[in-house]
């Protein structure tokens, strides 16, 4: 029976370190946790050090063994009842507001999370369980047998933009292959992911999940440098992505890393210009924009430029800005204090350069962290609203008049991660989809991620792949024994 008092005991106990089955003492420096609607710390967190660190790294060392040979059916029903935990949990508004007023992001879609969170547990377990070793007799007198086997020790660590289910795309994985978790939540929103900690920790051994929030210097370090651990996913920014890498490269872990993107929102000269339109209200103001895979630089061909525009600048002034528990906001307040800054400084950037910002006519919230959803038509190619990753609601539109030189211009900002294509003929759709640089396109929708399919990014955005069938991989070894009858 689902324990409805969890989220009350991590808001309770104040620390961000689980080793066993629970919150135990922690060393590090008291965090205060903020709510960015208001700007204001409504609670606060003892944070973990090194002693933490290495309590948990024991723990988790101490699980392998029995964990890695618990056989696949109980590692799978384990995942299931923390799925079945947190779909009761996602009945009652405790969780949903926790992530609310820990991220900014409206309460629709904290609940939405809750429920991907879920389904990426049940499908790890299905797959797997789906999943077999091979035997095969490809040469005379032999036979090839190919097993899997968990690589080690998985270190998570994760971002504060979905504090729930990007944990769950790499915790549940990681756990169905075998693999016990260190687990790193973020600083912004750690009592979030604390309680899917906490709902894990009830249907695992002691250790498996063990999870301490801390300085990279003290937990971290430590972990990567272990040679217990075997693998780390990490989904960050590229700049804190390239320091991962670096730590893991000298041990050649197995690495994971989903980093920043600059998404390409392509409408070809065919498209529905009002049907493209709410697409991109959809890819760019998901999350208020803090998605890696939100839309970037948003590429409209001449053709439809005008009635587009049109549509998406009425869209965008018709955006209610304001408290995300409110049912009748369309978008909350960014989680970073600087963020809106940040945000204004890109606009007024492309504006001097010759961009021209159009807003909602509505105030925008004083008190916060709210910054102004803002299109910026003609936005120079040549600006950091179009170069960079924005995280947040600002939209740049560049219209083209050749493709070739448009999909050139995504080409050049370095980033793979996402892209999205608008057009009625799907065949030329997906020829233009398949030219982009991206581990994941969306056609004619601006929600293209799903948990049964392979996600990652290329070249700036990052290696590997979470989700699907590769994203189990990633915490498997492969054994291939060949075999000659004695005597053959």
């Amino acid at each position: 029976m689902t324990d409805f008092s969890i989220v009350d005991e991590v808001l309770a106990a104040k620390s961000a370190v689980r080793i066993g089955a629970g919150p135990t003492g922690a060393s590090g420096p008291v965090l205060p946790v903020v709510d960015p609607a208001t700007g204001t710390a409504f609670t606060e967190v003892v944070t973990g050090g090194a002693a933490e660190a290495a309590e948990a790294l024991a723990a988790a060392t101490a699980a392998l063994p029995t964990w890695a040979a618990t056989p696949v059916p109980q590692r799978a029903a384990a995942l299931r009842a923390i799925a079945d935990d947190v779909e009761a949990l996602a009945t009652r508004p405790d969780w949903a507001a926790l992530i609310t007023r820990e991220t900014g992001k409206r309460l629709a879609e904290s609940t939405a999370e809750l429920g991907l969170t879920v389904t990426y547990f049940r499908v790890m377990a299905d797959l797997v369980e789906r999943q077999e070793d091979q035997r095969l007799t490809v040469v005379p007198q032999h036979e090839h047998r190919v097993a899997t086997r968990p690589v080690g020790v998985a270190a998570v660590l994760t971002p504060w933009n979905f504090p729930v289910s990007i944990p769950a795309r790499k915790i549940a994985p990681a756990l169905a292959a075998g693999c016990p978790v260190l687990f790193k939540p973020a600083e912004l929103a750690p009592l979030s992911s604390l309680v899917l900690a906490a709902v894990c920790e009830r249907h695992l051994p002691a250790g498996v999940l063990a999870t301490v929030l801390g300085t990279p210097a003290d937990v971290v370090d430590p972990w990567l440098s272990d040679p217990a651990v075997q693998a780390v996913s990490f989904t960050g920014s590229t700049r804190v992505g390239r320091l991962v890498a670096a730590q893991a490269a000298p041990r050649f872990l197995r690495t994971v890393l989903e980093l920043g993107g600059c998404a390409p929102f392509v409408v070809l000269p065919d498209a529905d210009p009002q049907a493209a339109a709410q697409t991109l209200v959809v890819a760019k103001y998901r999350n208020n924009g803090q998605s890696c895979i939100a839309a970037n630089q948003i590429l409209v061909a001449r053709e439809v430029a005008a009635e587009f525009t049109e549509a998406f600048v009425a869209a965008t002034r018709a955006l209610a800005v304001g408290d995300p528990r409110d049912p009748g906001t369309d978008l909350g307040p960014l989680a970073p204090a600087g963020d809106p800054a940040r945000m204004a400084e890109l606009v007024d950037e492309a504006v001097a350069k010759g961009a021209r910002a159009v807003t909602p006519n509505a105030p925008t919230p004083a008190a916060g962290h709210y910054a102004t959803p803002t299109v910026l038509l003609d936005a120079p190619m040549d600006s950091r609203a179009m170069t960079s990753e924005i995280f947040g609601p600002v939209a740049p539109v560049h219209v083209y008049d050749d493709l070739d030189a448009a999909l050139a211009l995504h080409h050049a900002t370095g980033y793979g991660l996402a892209g999205y294509v608008c057009g009625t003929d799907l065949d030329a759709a997906h020829a233009v989809a398949a030219r982009l640089r991206a581990g994941i396109v969306g056609v004619n929708t601006g929600t293209p991620n799903t948990p049964w399919i392979p996600f990652g990014g290329l070249a700036d955005s990052g290696l590997g792949y979470e989700g699907g069938r590769q994203g189990l991989e990633a915490f498997q070894s492969f054994l291939s024994v060949a075999t000659r009858p004695a005597g053959a």
